[in-house]
């Protein structure tokens, strides 16, 4: 049976239980972990924030151990690993519906409704709850990037790849170098600016007041902000994502051991030591001028760089493991594996989840918890609020189930009917 399109019918629908591998869904689970304990940040909103805005300063010792930290290993670092694997997913798709005998046209046209769904879903749940959204960002990258690059062949994905990275390096590093050789470094970056969080409104106690913010600074988000990454090489990532796909990379770990324990040592490594600086100028340990530390200072734009390399080097880790874990199959912990999977299969619905749960508890305009926790408490209750999603998408794995944002999005893809096997 097959379901109607624009153009040629379908060959089959979404994924099946069966074809699904389990480095891409645990990586997903995990990222979801880093991303809820990322955005505590945002919802800090009576705490001192440090020159970058983001961070706070103030706390105790415990503090500022998570404080550098989440500078370190998550800032700057999880949403390149989303981009990633945002792109893996896309091509995954493509291929499979390709490979089922669905003209490419169609399963491009496939995507591009995913896409236009995701702006749609995105921008909705910036107005509702977290103006930081990220699926309406990714998904005007992912329409612009599935016209211009899914059909591509192998070298024009190697040319643009390589193009990204000079242009990561001329947009992003550029100013920075031409700083430094005017002596103007520590000037580089504004620590005056107003603090990032701010954009997310979570101090305004009004939350129609709020929404609008939020309405604001996702519109900015998705319309601004996306196009000019592209423009900044920031679909590195995704075409990355693109290629390893075609790949199998994650599917197939064992095939690309010696490329995975590369990326993974050097990837990480890069991105820690990149963060370095940020991390330890933050805690007071390293003194440099405020400006240097901003958001748009040197410190932040080298943290930013390395991030990439950090995304994908946690990427080949849980790969890695993966295969480990596939080819030695130990009996202690499949339960909790199952379950991290389980998550990665649904991130949409935890995703937004998150954010349902984070909100209402954190901002002014809720019940305003966050302005008595600290960075370290935050983290606790993030990490609470992620185990919450992995027991809820556990219990839908056990029914055999998806979660509702995927099932929603499902329908809206592809139609009423399923496609055929």
């Amino acid at each position: 049976m097959t379901i109607a399109t624009e153009g040629a019918p379908l060959r089959r629908g979404a994924v099946r239980p069966g074809e699904r591998a389990l480095a891409p869904d645990l990586a997903r689970g995990i990222m979801l972990l880093g991303i809820v304990l990322s955005n505590t940040a945002f919802h800090l909103w009576a705490a001192r924030p440090g020159p970058s805005g983001w961070q706070p300063v103030d706390g105790s010792w415990l503090d500022h151990t998570v404080q550098f930290a989440m500078i370190i290993a998550l800032d700057l670092r999880v949403y390149p690993l989303f981009a990633f694997l945002f792109g893996y997913g896309m091509m995954q798709l493509y291929l499979r519906q390709t490979a089922a005998g669905t003209d490419g046209r169609d399963a491009a046209r496939i995507l591009r409704r995913r896409s236009l769904w995701l702006i749609v879903i995105g921008l909705t749940h910036a107005a509702l709850l977290m103006s930081g959204d990220i699926l309406g960002f990714y998904g005007v990258l992912s329409l612009i990037l599935g016209l211009a690059f899914l059909r591509r062949g192998e070298r024009a994905l190697t040319w643009w790849i390589w193009i990204g990275v000079g242009l990561i390096a001329l947009v992003s590093a550029g100013p920075v170098l031409s700083a430094l050789l005017r002596g103007d470094l520590g000037t580089f970056g504004d620590a005056g600016a107003e603090p990032g969080f701010k954009a997310y409104a979570p101090d305004e106690e009004n939350w129609l007041t709020a929404a609008g913010t939020r309405l604001r600074t996702g519109l900015f988000v998705t319309f601004a902000a996306a196009p000019l990454t592209l423009v900044g090489g920031g679909y590195l990532l995704f075409l990355l994502g693109f290629r390893a796909a075609r790949r199998r990379v994650l599917e197939e770990p064992g095939r690309h051991r010696t490329l995975l324990r590369r990326t993974a040592v050097l990837g990480i490594a890069v991105g820690w030591l990149g963060a370095l600086p940020a991390a330890l100028a933050h805690v007071g340990v390293l003194h440099v001028p405020d400006d240097m530390q901003s958001e748009s200072g040197a410190l932040t734009v080298l943290r930013d760089i390395t991030g990439n390399a950090a995304g994908l080097g946690y990427v080949a880790a849980v790969a890695l493991f993966a295969h480990w874990w596939t080819t030695r199959r130990p009996r202690r912990g499949a339960t909790a594996l199952a379950a991290v999977t389980s998550v990665g299969k649904r991130s949409l619905s935890c995703y937004l989840a998150h954010s349902l749960l984070f909100a209402p508890v954190l901002a002014a305009w809720g019940l305003g918890l966050g302005e008595h926790l600290s960075s370290a408490t935050a983290a606790l209750f993030a990490l609470a609020v992620w185990l919450v999603t992995v027991a809820g998408a556990y219990a839908l794995e056990r029914a055999g189930r998806r979660g509702p944002a995927e099932a929603v999005l499902r329908r809206l893809m592809y139609g009423s009917r399923p496609g055929r096997a």
